[in-house]
């Protein structure tokens, strides 16, 4: 007789399966490669993109989607170079991707999970990690995220000034407008659009 044991994945929180973990541990492995020794700009978005390609350090030819736009709000161009280059660039630039899932909302497995709840369960192990081992000079919140997780963030000690647009995110999600980029790049003003 088996005994069935929900494992919940390190990197969401979610019940996961065996497909999940190898996929949860590909993305690390990627992220890893382009993380800067020291964080100038932290970039925490709400959970990581379901298509590889919309996956800032995902090693395929093109980005898409959210990937594309975080390249563009921090000024970027990716017109004609390798993935590689466009990562490293984006690395020694200081900037670091990183979510409060670090992993795509599994439907299937997860079928009943509140959005905003599983966001604000995972607040004090990304709260965690920003103060142990990211360490970055300051965190800007760049997708949409329930208003209440928001203010959970806000109001979390990081040890670092959270930047935001008028209280929210900066909307840099594939639903964006050019002008939550402009924002951004206000705010950054050493970035130029690519």
């Amino acid at each position: 007789m088996s005994d069935s044991i929900d494992l919940r994945c390190d990197g969401c929180g979610q019940i996961a399966s065996p497909e999940h973990i190898d996929r949860r541990l590909r993305r690390l492995e990627w992220a890893t490669r382009y993380r800067p020794v020291h964080i100038q700009t932290l970039l925490l978005g709400a959970v990581a993109p379901v298509e590889d390609s919309e996956f800032l350090y995902s090693p395929g030819e093109e980005f898409r989607g959210e990937a594309a736009l975080l390249l563009r709000a921090v000024g970027i161009a990716a017109a004609g170079k390798p993935p590689e280059a466009i990562q490293a660039e984006f690395q020694r630039a200081g900037y670091f991707l990183t979510y409060v899932l670090e992993c795509p909302l599994d439907k299937a497995l997860n079928a009943k999970a509140d959005l905003a709840k599983l966001l604000a369960e995972r607040l004090p192990v990304v709260a965690s990690r920003i103060r142990r081992s990211l360490k970055p000079k300051v965190v800007t919140l760049v997708t949409e995220l329930p208003e209440s997780v928001v203010e959970d963030i806000l109001a979390l000690d990081l040890g670092r000034p959270v930047i935001v647009d008028n209280g929210k995110p900066f909307a840099l999600g594939s639903a964006s407008k050019d002008g939550a980029i402009s924002k951004f790049l206000e705010r950054f003003p050493g970035s130029e659009p690519g």
